[in-house]
């Protein structure tokens, strides 16, 4: 059965499963980014915004967005992060030598003065990437570099009492600087067996979201299938087979599709209106982003880290990006947005779209580069 609309007939090609929403215009500083009506209206909802709030929202990070390479540049050695703050409309950098600050501003950016560089937190994260392999304590959660607080970040479950996890503590510390946060919830994956929404199924069994349409097919989460699995469409008529998969270390696969599929540029706004992709530029933390999956539909909310190495119970993933925003089973492989840009396929998490939760992305300017694709546009 012949489909135009890759991202309707998966119910997932445009937006990312565990924080659908916000599509920014590929933005320049002057322009407003362009939202569509299911981005302002999930992005009202979840952060209790009027259309015109949200409307500013996007404006001033896309503003942001546009800015980061320059005050990076201006800030040069002395980088400590970067990151989008809601409540000045602008973006923050962190310098390690007060003297660049200026620079900074004149650049377009806030400035503030921090104790590490980037360059010496990422340090410290690959090194905990590097021992820790894919071995790591079942009740560590993850690590991840936090920009605003200038550490490293290990969570861990609350009441953990394995001597391990305290080795495992130990040993990061002695990286570099390292924070301890507790959690009452592990990250999961979120593929599902649930019929229902738009979809697609993996050898008629396990169910996943669509992240974006690519030349060929489309990209979603790597645990949803392996290479050369069949995968059927929510009607249950043949899409396509995974032609490349990567899960644990990464999360990210490609299928291409059948010739009776075309895919697009659309994301599926689940009866608000659907989305144009226009391109994925990268997203600053603080940001916000939205997601669009086959269980739980359209949420919102803001990026709170990247390159998140998530412990998972079936294997270590690197490389993620941590949000806020709520997801369910099912959802797993759908899109993430923040204005009209593309930011990420959805990986897994913890909680729930009743009480919240934690949700994690893969980047999708990753899996572009790892199998040399080209994401489809408008």
């Amino acid at each position: 059965m012949k489909r135009t609309k890759l991202a309707r007939a998966t119910g997932v090609a445009g937006l990312v499963a565990g924080a659908v929403m916000a599509v920014c215009l590929a933005p320049t500083a002057t322009a407003a980014p362009l939202a569509a009506q299911p981005v302002l209206t999930a992005m009202q909802r979840d952060f209790g915004l009027t259309a015109a709030q949200a409307q500013d929202r996007l404006r001033h990070e896309a503003e942001a967005t546009a800015v980061e390479p320059a005050a990076r540049a201006a800030a040069g050695t002395a980088f400590g992060g970067s990151w989008y703050d809601a409540a000045t409309g602008r973006l923050t950098v962190g310098v390690t030598d007060a003297a660049k600050a200026a620079a900074v501003r004149e650049a377009g950016a806030e400035a503030v003065t921090v104790a590490r560089t980037e360059a010496a937190l990422d340090a410290a994260k690959a090194a905990i990437d590097a021992f820790a392999g894919r071995s790591a304590p079942k009740e560590v959660t993850g690590w991840y570099v936090d920009e605003r607080a200038n550490t490293v970040v290990v969570t861990v479950r609350r009441g953990a009492a394995d001597p391990a996890v305290q080795r495992f503590l130990d040993q990061a510390r002695a990286t570099g600087p390292v924070r301890v946060d507790t959690t009452t919830a592990a990250p999961r994956l979120l593929a599902g067996d649930v019929i229902g929404g738009d979809a697609y199924y993996i050898n008629n069994a396990a169910r996943c979201s669509v992240g974006f349409s690519v030349e060929g097919g489309f990209v979603s989460a790597g645990h949803c299938g392996n290479s050369g699995d069949s995968v059927t469409g929510p009607d249950g008529s043949s899409m396509g087979t995974f032609a490349a998969s990567s899960f644990p270390g990464t999360d990210y696969s490609y299928v291409q599709t059948d010739s009776s599929w075309t895919p697009t540029s659309t994301v599926d706004g689940y009866g608000n209106g659907d989305v144009t992709v226009t391109g994925s530029t990268e997203a600053a933390v603080g940001a916000s982003v939205c997601r669009s999956g086959s269980t739980s539909g359209w949420h919102c909310g803001t990026i709170q880290a990247k390159n998140q190495t998530v412990n998972y119970s079936e294997g270590t993933v690197n490389g993620l990006t941590q949000t806020n925003a709520c997801a369910e089973p099912g959802d797993s492989g759908g899109s993430w947005v923040s204005g009209s840009q593309a930011q990420g396929v959805t990986s897994g998490g913890s909680g729930d779209c009743t009480s919240g939760g934690t949700t994690f992305f893969q980047p999708v300017n990753d899996i572009l580069s790892a199998y040399g694709l080209t994401l489809v546009t408008g």
